[in-house]
Order: C-alpha cells, then sequence, then structure tokens
C-alpha cells in the first residue's frame, strides 16, 4: 500500500482501532497528553480526527492585485524598522513590507521576538488573510517563511488539523502517516451494490485519501463515503428508535385539568394561534392510546418553554410525576428559578426539585428521595436525570433540548425504573421540512411558526473587518447603559486554523480595545464544566459585561440583559447557525443588535449572508442556506446548530443525506433485520456504532 506523501511501500502491522497512540512511532508522553487533550486516546480516534480544512500553497500574488477578504501569500521584502508599542498587557508590532508594486502593512501580536528575526531589506514569504483600511492593506498575524520553505510546499493539499496549544500541525500529520501504515483496516462492511449504486470508495480509501488527498477529486470522493457513513449509522439508529417507540402503549393517560386553563387566563400575554395548534397536538398525544414521541420546532423566543410547563403542568394534574432536562447546569438553574415563580404567583400545583452535577451528595441524596417518594413532582436539571441511582416515582413525561434526544437507551433504562414515558422534544434548530422528514424520521413534528407580536425584532448589519473599531465603540456604548455583549470567534486557541479569530487571543484584544472598566471574560468548550459554569453564572449575574465565545453559547444560557451578538469570521458558519447565536439577544425588554462581521468580502459571501440582514425567520432562513449552499463548499462553513456531525453537513451534503436514507430505506426493505449472510459485516458494524451512541446525541 502506498501512502500518499511517505514515498515508498508499506506493510500493515496489527495496530487494531483502539490501540493507544503512544504505541505509534515518534508519540511519546509529552505528545500523547497534547493528543489527550483533543480527546485523541487510540489510534481509531486520530484517524477519525479529520481535517478541519486543506491548505494549498499558491504561487505568491503581488501587492497590488491582492483581493481583500482573501488568504494570500505575498513575496516581499521587509521594507523598514518594526514597530512596537504596547496596549494593557497587549504587544502591538506593525510592520511595511514591499515588492515594488505596492507596500503592506504587517500586524503581530505578542510576537516582539520578530523585531530582530525579521530583518530589514530580507525577502520572506508572508501569508494570511488581506484586509483593506481605506487605501491600505493589511495583514494580521500572518505566518512568514523563506522563500525557499515556501517553494517545497507549493500546490499541494496540506491537511489542517485542530490543534491545541503545544500540538503542531507537522506533528499531527506525522502521526497520522505512522497510523496508515500500521493500522490493520476494517473488512468493507457495505454490500458491493449499495457501494457501486451509490459511487462509494472503500473505508480503507476514504481513510487515506481524508488525511492524504492526491488531488482535489479524490478528497470529494473520500469526504462523500465518510459523510455517508455518518448519516448512514445515524439515520439506522433513528429507524431503530421509531420501530422501539411506535409500539408502546401509553401507561400514562392523561385528561385536561382546570389547572392548565387557569394557568393559561393568569399568564400576562394570549398564547399565539401557532402555540393554541402545538398545545392542542400535545394534549391529544398525552390522552391517546399510544405513547407520546414529539418534536415541537420553533425559533428562539417562539414560546416553545411555555408549551412545556403546560405539558408538565397537565402530567402534575393527572398525579404523575415530569422531568425537564437541560442542556447546562445554568439554564437548568434558570429554568427552576422560572418554576418556582410560576408557583409562588399563580399557585400552580408543581412541587419542583433541581438535580444537577455539581451538588453535594447529600444535596443529591435528599432529592433522589423526594423523587423516589413522589413527593417531587417536577424534576429539572441536566443529563443526571436520567443517571442509574435515580429512582422516578410516577415518571409520566420528560421534556428534553435537542442537544439530549432520547433514544433506545435511555426509554429502555426508563422503562426498567417503571413504565415509558412520554417523550416532548424541544427544537429552536430551524430546518426545511424536507430535511425534517429525513432527520427526525422517529418524531411526530410539530412546527411554532409564529413569534409573539411585542417582540422587538433584532437589527442586524453585515459588516467587513474594517467595521471592528465602530463596532467596539458600540458595544461600549452598550456597556455603558448597562447592557451586555456576546462576540463569538470559530476557534478555542492559536494553532486551530491561524486565519481564523480565536477565542483567547481574541478575548486580551478586546480587553486593550474597550475601556479599562469594561469586564472582558471568554468561554469555551474545551474548558472544565466548573469553570464554564461559573462564567455562564457571572454573565448572567452581570458581574461580565462582554462575553467572548465560541459557539457553546447556542444553548444553555438566557441572559435578557444581553443586546449585543458580534459574530467574528461569519462566513464560517452556515446561515442557520448564524440565527440561533443571533437568538441568544433580543430576550429581553431592551432594543438587540446583531453584527455579522465577514473576513471575506466576495460577492456570493457577503449575498449569503445578508439573508440574515432582510429576514429574522429562522424557516425562511434554513430554506434559503439549502439553497445557497453546495457540495463544492467543502470545508469552508462550520457545522450547522444541533446537527454537528464530524464532517457532515445537512445543508452541504442533503444529497448525500437523502442518498443514505433510501438507501438505508431499501436495505431495511428487503432484509429487516439485516439477517442475510451478505449483510453481517453491516450489521456489526452498526452494532457496534449504536453502542457507542448510549446517549443518542446527534453525532
Amino acid at each position: 500500500m502506498q501512502i500518499a506523501g511517505c514515498g515508498k511501500e508499506w506493510v500493515l502491522t496489527d495496530m487494531e482501532q483502539n490501540t493507544p497512540i503512544i504505541e505509534l512511532k515518534g508519540v511519546g508522553e509529552k505528545t500523547q497528553k497534547l493528543f489527550q487533550k483533543l480527546g485523541i486516546e487510540t489510534v481509531g480516534d486520530l484517524l477519525a480526527s479529520c481535517p478541519r480544512d486543506y491548505e494549498i500553497f499558491r504561487e505568491p500574488v503581488r501587492i497590488n492585485r491582492l483581493t481583500p477578504g482573501e488568504i494570500c501569500s505575498v513575496c516581499a521584502a521587509v521594507a523598514g524598522i518594526p514597530n512596537e508599542k504596547k496596549v494593557r498587557k497587549l504587544s502591538i508590532l506593525n510592520v511595511n513590507v514591499s515588492d515594488g508594486t505596492g507596500t503592506l502593512q504587517l500586524t503581530f501580536f505578542n510576537m516582539s521576538f520578530l523585531k530582530k528575526a525579521l530583518k530589514q531589506g530580507a525577502f520572506y514569504v508572508f501569508r494570511g488573510t488581506v484586509q483593506s483600511r481605506g487605501n491600505q492593506f493589511v495583514m494580521e498575524q500572518p505566518r512568514y517563511f523563506s522563500p525557499e520553505e515556501y517553494k517545497r510546499q507549493t500546490d499541494s493539499l496540506i491537511p489542517k488539523y485542530s490543534l491545541t496549544k503545544g500540538l503542531t500541525n507537522q506533528a499531527f500529520r506525522k502521526a497520522v502517516r505512522q497510523a496508515l501504515v500500521q493500522y490493520r483496516f476494517p473488512e468493507e462492511y457495505y454490500p458491493e451494490k449499495l457501494l457501486a449504486d451509490c459511487g462509494l470508495i472503500s473505508v480503507s480509501q476514504a481513510l487515506e485519501a481524508i488525511h492524504f488527498p492526491a488531488d482535489t477529486q479524490s478528497l470529494t470522493q473520500a469526504r462523500k463515503r465518510l459523510v455517508f457513513d455518518e448519516f448512514f449509522s445515524f439515520l439506522y439508529l433513528l429507524r431503530q428508535n421509531r420501530s422501539f417507540s411506535e409500539g408502546l402503549p401509553n401507561q400514562y393517560r392523561m385528561f385536561e385539568t382546570a389547572d392548565t386553563v387557569r394557568f393559561l387566563e393568569q399568564l400576562p400575554f394570549p398564547l399565539t394561534r401557532a402555540q393554541k395548534k402545538v398545545w392542542q397536538e400535545i394534549r391529544d398525544d398525552l390522552s391517546s392510546p399510544r405513547c407520546m414521541n414529539r418534536l415541537v420546532q420553533g425559533d428562539v423566543g417562539s414560546g416553545k418553554t411555555i408549551l412545556a410547563l403546560l405539558a408538565l403542568l397537565m402530567t402534575a394534574a393527572n398525579g404523575f410525576q415530569g422531568a425537564l432536562m437541560a442542556p447546562t447546569e445554568v439554564l437548568a438553574a434558570q429554568h427552576y428559578e422560572t418554576v418556582c415563580g410560576y408557583v409562588e404567583k399563580f399557585g400552580l400545583s408543581f412541587r419542583p426539585v433541581l438535580l444537577v452535577g455539581s451538588m453535594t451528595a447529600r444535596e443529591k441524596r435528599e432529592v433522589c428521595e423526594k423523587i423516589s417518594s413522589g413527593e417531587a413532582n417536577l424534576i429539572i436539571g441536566t443529563h443526571a436525570l436520567i443517571q442509574s441511582k435515580v429512582t422516578y416515582h410516577s415518571l409520566a413525561l420528560v421534556v428534553t433540548d435537542e442537544q439530549h434526544r432520547f433514544g433506545v437507551h435511555q426509554r429502555e433504562a426508563l422503562a426498567e425504573k417503571g413504565k415509558s414515558p412520554h417523550i416532548l422534544v424541544m427544537s429552536a434548530t430551524p430546518i426545511p421540512r424536507t430535511l425534517a422528514i429525513i432527520l427526525y424520521g422517529d418524531l411526530h413534528i410539530s412546527v411554532v411558526d409564529e413569534l409573539p407580536a411585542d417582540r422587538l425584532p433584532i437589527k442586524n448589519c453585515v459588516v467587513n473587518t474594517s467595521y471592528r473599531p465602530r463596532a467596539y465603540k458600540f458595544i461600549a456604548g452598550q456597556v455603558k447603559e448597562g447592557r451586555q455583549a456576546y462576540v463569538v470567534c470559530p476557534q478555542v486557541e492559536e494553532g486551530e486554523l491561524e486565519e481564523l479569530e480565536n477565542v483567547v487571543d481574541y478575548a486580551e484584544k478586546l480587553k486593550g480595545a474597550l475601556p479599562a472598566d469594561i469586564q472582558v471574560a471568554y468561554l469555551h468548550g474545551k474548558m472544565r464544566p466548573a469553570d464554564k459554569n461559573r462564567i455562564m453564572e457571572e454573565f448572567a449575574a452581570h458581574t461580565i459585561d462582554v462575553l467572548v465565545s465560541t459557539t457553546v453559547i447556542e444553548v444553555g444560557i438566557n441572559v435578557p440583559n444581553a443586546t449585543v451578538m458580534m459574530v467574528e469570521n461569519a462566513e464560517r458558519f452556515g446561515l442557520a447557525q448564524l440565527h440561533q447565536l443571533r437568538g441568544r439577544v433580543g430576550r429581553g425588554e431592551h432594543q438587540s443588535y446583531c453584527i455579522f462581521v465577514s473576513a471575506q468580502e466576495k460577492p456570493e459571501t457577503m449575498e449569503r449572508l445578508e439573508v440574515l440582514n432582510h429576514s429574522n425567520d429562522g424557516f425562511y432562513i434554513a430554506s434559503e442556506d439549502l439553497k445557497l449552499r453546495g457540495p463544492g463548499d467543502l470545508f469552508g462553513i462550520r457545522q450547522s446548530g444541533a446537527f454537528s456531525f464530524r464532517m457532515g453537513d445537512i445543508y452541504t451534503d442533503a444529497s448525500v443525506l437523502a442518498q443514505a436514507s433510501a438507501a438505508l430505506d431499501k436495505l431495511l426493505t428487503s432484509d429487516p433485520g439485516l439477517n442475510c449472510p451478505e449483510h453481517g459485516k453491516l450489521r456489526r458494524h452498526l452494532e457496534e456504532t449504536a453502542a457507542n451512541q448510549v446517549d443518542f446525541r446527534t453525532i
């Protein structure tokens, strides 16, 4: 077998998927720990960690031919002495370079050593995103190479991985090469006919080509195969869930009582037409002969939470228990406080308790006693609600958000404790109906497609990077008025993708740009859960004014006082995900604003983002996203909201999703249990995949 980039034939050895990564040549204890920070423990984990992007080193461009918003390389000479200034803890180094056709200004942050490293008059190749400021071209934090070093890499497809501080792209590539050399690839599990009908290459070819593609065509084929695998396995689990759930009788037949009617009469606002329709569908389910398995889909602010509380109140009024499961402890606590407020104000029949992982053993024990005795009839918490230690008295309804999709494993676990509860899933992810039918095939779908009339529409703007100083000034003005702001960056720390803004450095940069009395903090998914909770609690309590974050804030925090959402590198996100991020603001009485900053100024990029400028309708935006995204955009746009597959994207890869769905349906029609000999390998592969999806979260 030939591994691209290795230049010779190799004989496979016996490394299996679960072989510890430290057994690879060149991976010592220090490198192993860095990989572990990325969740990579085994050879299988390493090969499954596909590149985030690919870099093609094109011939350098003349300065007078540069295009703002694009990643370019320039071969130029250092034209002056680097100028350094300090802003609080931030070091800013500016230097001009020239190639005879024009001058380019380079800006480096916290890289003081370059004052000596960049020799005046010497030629280097500088690579980074070009920005325009007035008549001046600027590159911030570019990489630099000697002309000889750059020439060696010209025109090759170089994989770029998600990294952590201390782990270089080169070290990652070296480990992957070693793994490909020594790994025993699994036997192909798809039948030959399915591979031929769907135009798929083998899994071993796909793994090799995704890491070291010979050309764009081989990369496209590899990506299609791996995306198909993700969708096929996911849809198989959905089919399992549907067949399991559809046969469940309703063990908790309910009838509407005066409690829900009185609650609706006491609310200071009437339900919208859409809310009334969905509430009727939920009532019908709870009283029908079959167990409820329903999804309520609607924009942020459309009133899904009230519908969930009505269903839980109907459950409590019928003498049963209900559970409300949130994605984060902070949001669970906010739900608990809201319910307690309603109980006090309206005299509702809830006896709520809160159960989250950070509680002490004694606190958990006391809460669990109330749950098992039936003293508590509404249990609010995180995934701690479905742990084995929790015993329910009469759990009849589980309300979850999309991040905690309930599947066969959870339903069976709860069924072992008693009877199968009704399931109600709440989703703020706007997905076109054509895709929703495939992705939510195990659920009955209700749509809340109407916003309350008194909601202030968010004011939006799509701008380039030159707008940042004005945006910072605007944020400072909002903070001065007592408001708060989010700034979203697409990556956690420097080195993941060099041309993108990262949370850690951006927070420092923002501290230097904003007045000293404004409290800036950062948040990302790699932080310890306790630290994430602390930061979110401090932001909710307004001890933090500006929160710089990754998309971890898509769910899990409700701060009505936040009025500004600024998204950096907006061109890297799908429209549906940008719309969900926008939903973090506009939750209170104050006017809210969303600023989408694009580092690219290509007409097609700006046209796509302008959709957000003209509409606050999530379902319209999702349908436009489906039209404007195409298979040619393989790695340029980040995952779409809750359906964060490892590689696939429901918009870019909509055709592959449909193909996987059709192939699976055809296979299960001819062999429902996959019991034919030719389907044995596929059945075992799908069973292994299902075993690794115990939480049944979207992949």
